[in-house]
């Protein structure tokens, strides 16, 4: 774990990353390769060169590279993330994926809920929208999602 993650309650281990579905953990692995520096922007953009072709892996590259770049400029604060090869999940990594997933399944009201906590409420729609748009191609790259949840469980109880 970085060191500015462990001064920040969005640095906290929340999990691991193989906890997570295919599309969550790429939305955080990616997270990680943007703000990394040129050179892992340079991997990513193979692996979507790669797993899109290359008129697709453009916009794709390009829409999650607004979206990280829109929650840097527009953050209540910024991001924290775990390091490249972290096996950890923290709070912020977890937000930002679950806000990509369910803006992706079309579960509007909780990517609005969600970006409004990395987001000022001013600032949330736009962020939701732009995460749709980005989880849908990412869900192209991360393979088929399990079905999604009944909007409305019998329980909300997991265990």
């Amino acid at each position: 774990m970085s060191s500015a993650a462990s001064h920040s309650r969005g640095g906290v281990t929340v999990g691991t990353l193989s906890d997570l579905p295919p599309l969550e953990a790429g939305a955080v692995i990616y997270l990680r390769h943007w703000f990394s520096g040129e050179e892992t922007r340079a991997q990513m953009r193979r692996d979507f060169e790669v797993n899109f072709g290359p008129e697709l892996a453009d916009a794709a590259f390009e829409a999650f590279g607004y979206l990280c770049n829109f929650c840097a400029a527009h953050g209540r604060r910024p991001l924290v993330r775990h390091g490249m090869t972290c096996k950890c999940l923290g709070a912020d990594e977890n937000c930002f994926a679950n806000l990509l997933a369910s803006a992706a399944e079309g579960q509007q009201h909780d990517a609005h809920v969600l970006a409004s906590l990395i987001v000022t409420p001013r600032k949330a729609p736009e962020l939701a929208q732009l995460a749709s748009d980005c989880g849908l191609l990412m869900q192209q790259i991360m393979g088929p999602q399990p079905p999604a949840q009944p909007a409305r469980p019998v329980s909300a109880t997991l265990h």
